[in-house]
């Protein structure tokens, strides 16, 4: 679910599939946010001559805009059944070897930006291992099965992570199982859309606040000690953290404190060279707003409020998270990248 607010370095050169250069922030924002390529089954896209990364011109329009047909599943949700099935970059992302070698985790792996950025870093050389709630095991399947044919080890870790000891366990066993631990990307998250704050149990509160919030201290917590110079941890935040809609304020609060929480960790975390930065997505098509998070009555214009009229697709995220992830970008961190379709953000 990455964000152009500061000038590009002067010198600094954007990295080409031939090179290995450290590539300037504007760079970052103005290719990777862009960066998802053309879906190989449709020949003229096939045609197009492109960087791994770069999109082709047919592929972001063909994205599908509202409206959408109502639908609605109960929590936590599978890709399988939503309509459209989101773009993970299942069928276009292309790999360089940019992430040769690292090892990663990622919560909420399983389906929407989770999973596209597993999908993504595992064609980048990473090996990984994701967790998800026990009911998304369909997905965590299918995650798996990218992985593998990426040719890359894959571990899948299931578990609620509201448990402070489950949190523990699952850095070790990924840690464990992986040989090792250098990237953590905290992007799991429930989200639950009321129209008054009368409606918002405590109940409801709790279940957010510990699965946004509690869940990112706990793992962070217990990655750090593994986790040595060159590693990343990347945060998912969220637009709303700058401008809270009024039906999600449980939530909108979480991804504030997750993006406070991102640069103060970087600010600590610098002098061990270990680097913390954030992404915050606008509306994307996720199991996350067919299973609450939006107003079933509104889901079908889900985005088209947007300067592009429809919200992103996953696979359009995943190019920040791999590049976050690249050692090449070791002087970026405490750093917050909006990828919101033209309004809002950082």
């Amino acid at each position: 679910m990455t964000d152009p607010k500061s000038k590009a370095h002067d010198g600094a050169q954007q990295r080409d599939e031939l090179t290995t250069t450290t590539v300037s922030r504007r760079a970052l924002v103005g290719g990777a946010v862009a960066a998802v390529t053309a879906v190989g089954a449709l020949p003229a896209m096939a045609q197009e001559k492109h960087q791994p990364g770069a999109p082709t011109s047919a592929q972001s329009a063909s994205y599908p805009k509202p409206p959408f047909p109502k639908q609605q599943q109960p929590w936590p949700g599978l890709t399988a059944k939503m309509t459209p099935r989101p773009d993970h970059g299942e069928a276009s992302y292309r790999g360089s070897g940019r992430l040769a070698g690292r090892k990663a985790l990622i919560t909420g792996g399983d389906s929407g930006i989770g999973r596209a950025a597993a999908i993504a870093m595992a064609r980048e050389g990473a090996d990984i291992a994701i967790n998800y709630l026990p009911d998304e095991e369909p997905d965590a399947r299918e995650v798996g099965e990218q992985v593998r044919k990426a040719g890359r080890r894959f571990v899948a870790l299931p578990g609620d992570i509201r448990s402070e000891g489950f949190c523990r366990k699952l850095v070790a066993d990924a840690a464990r199982q992986l040989g090792g631990l250098d990237t953590l990307v905290n992007n799991a998250a429930r989200q639950i859309s009321q129209k008054s704050i009368l409606d918002i149990s405590s109940e409801q509160f709790d279940t957010t606040l510990k699965t946004n919030l509690y869940a990112m201290f706990w793992i962070t917590k217990a990655a750090i000690p593994l986790l040595k110079p060159g590693s990343a941890i990347i945060n998912t935040t969220s637009v709303v953290a700058y401008d809270p809609p009024e039906n999600i304020i449980d939530y909108a609060c979480t991804k504030a404190g997750i993006m406070n929480f991102t640069k103060g960790l970087a600010k600590q975390l610098a002098s061990m060279g270990i680097r913390v930065n954030g992404v915050a997505p606008g509306p994307i098509w996720t199991p996350l707003q067919v299973t609450g998070g939006q107003e079933p009555e509104k889901l079908p214009e889900f985005g088209s409020d947007t300067p592009m009229g429809r919200p992103g697709q996953p696979a359009e995220l995943a190019p920040l998270f791999v590049a976050l992830a690249d050692p090449a970008f070791s002087y970026t961190t405490g750093q917050i990248f909006g990828a919101v379709g033209g309004r809002g953000g950082p």
